[in-house]
């Protein structure tokens, strides 16, 4: 066979695979729901939670950090005045400042008879020093780096997890969009500084988090015996809270249930901010038929100060026809925008580690919280439309007169939202 043959054998075969997986990585169906009960009626946190194979954890308070500057110091804090047991799951653990705060942080709680358990990715953590690994080790923490891939299971590689969970003695959690990274600090003041948000939680919902942390400590392969405090009776009925765990091995149509059917619980206002927006079927209808119903739909997403282009292009795919729908499309100007959350009617909130697209809502192993409180959904309003202020707001007129290239570059990657 000739050179040339032998490479557009080479270059056929390749596609060929590339098509198949992207055939094999589309919804077989698409879901369509609608809901029955209103997400400012009283009964719908019981109604959500049935739904989505949950159940509804009473007596929970709610407190938002808006940039490291703010969830940095609370967290390291908590892990400072822990007596008795520190979990801690992160997607990303890389090298600087955040992480000596975080690695002394631990390291003296191992030191003080603190049990300190830590997950980590093993592709998103990839940077983590093994100095910091020796000295958590030395002191008595457990490690555990999930899915780490070999040559002999590469699909693997694929399937991570993205949670990100700190619970403090059962009883104190956070969790957000945030990992351990020097881009994560400040207050969103330049490129090099993200935009980001971390909730801290305390009552019965730390103990589901610490549940959640547990998932993953089990597929490290080492035995464990997890470690639970017993669960209280809530002290009052404050902001019932339904806890959605997913994973690629079960569960994960849970999340985008969750998503799917807070959308259509909107009958006012539906604010959404996340990175990475990819839209498939099911979410486009979801979106669609808000506006149908009158709904003001809001989107906040990350502008051209992005970590993945290739998924901007993606997105920007759908927004023609969300801006013709008249859904408002912000893109954020300053920095990455990396928060997520999502508020309806100004009453329920969603927030977590999942973004609005695929590999979080199919792939990754993620963890949210949907959270029956109008305090909390007037601070993650007042947050999101502080960012506004800071963003671009996208006009349809203009938008179509977007260059040729940048539509080019936009329908190419938009064939590979379904692994983005």
């Amino acid at each position: 066979m000739s050179p040339v043959r032998r490479g557009f054998v080479i270059l056929f075969s390749a596609a060929a695979v590339v098509a198949l997986g992207l055939l094999l990585a589309q919804d077989q169906e698409t879901l369509r729901p609608r809901s029955a009960v209103s997400a400012a009626d009283a009964r719908f946190p019981e109604y959500l939670a049935a739904l989505v194979g949950a159940d509804v954890a009473r007596g929970n308070r709610y407190e938002v950090f808006t940039n490291g500057d703010q969830f940095f110091p609370a967290m390291v804090g908590a892990i400072n005045q822990a007596k008795k047991r520190i979990s801690f799951e992160t997607y990303i653990y890389d090298t600087g400042t955040v992480a000596d705060q975080f690695t002394a942080a631990l390291e003296q709680a191992a030191r003080r008879g603190v049990h300190v358990q830590l997950t980590v990715d093993s592709v998103g953590a990839s940077k983590m020093e093994k100095a910091h690994v020796d000295r958590l080790k030395v002191a008595g923490c457990s490690i555990v780096q999930f899915n780490t891939p070999h040559w002999y299971s590469l699909e693997e590689v694929n399937y991570r997890t993205h949670r990100k969970i700190l619970v403090i003695d059962g009883e104190i959690a956070f969790t957000g969009g945030a990992g351990v990274a020097d881009h994560w600090l400040g207050h969103a003041q330049d490129p090099e500084h993200w935009r980001d948000t971390q909730v801290r939680a305390t009552g019965p919902i730390a103990r589901l988090l610490e549940g959640g942390f547990y998932e993953n400590v089990f597929e490290g392969g080492d035995p464990v015996a997890p470690e639970l405090d017993d669960p209280r009776s809530p002290a009052d009925d404050q902001g019932p809270t339904i806890l959605v765990r997913s994973s690629p091995s079960g569960g994960s149509s849970d999340m985008k249930r969750l998503y799917l059917l807070l959308i259509a619980s909107a009958t006012r206002t539906l604010d959404i901010t996340t990175p990475y927006f990819v839209t498939d079927e099911s979410t486009s209808w979801a979106l669609e038929d808000a506006v149908k119903r009158g709904v003001k739909v809001r989107i906040l997403v990350e502008g051209d100060e992005t970590d993945a282009m290739p998924v901007k292009y993606a997105s920007r795919q759908a927004y023609d026809d969300l801006l013709a729908r008249g859904i408002a499309i912000h893109e954020y100007q300053p920095t990455m925008m990396h928060a997520k959350s999502l508020v309806v009617d100004g009453v329920i909130s969603m927030f977590g580690s999942a973004n609005f697209d695929n590999r979080s809502l199919e792939l990754n192993d993620e963890l949210n919280l949907a959270v029956a409180s109008r305090d909390l959904a007037a601070r993650l309003t007042k947050d999101l439309e502080a960012d506004i202020a800071h963003a671009k707001t996208l006009r349809l007129d203009e938008w179509r007169r977007r260059p040729l290239l940048e539509k080019t570059r936009e329908y190419f990657w938009s064939y590979f939202g379904e692994i983005f």
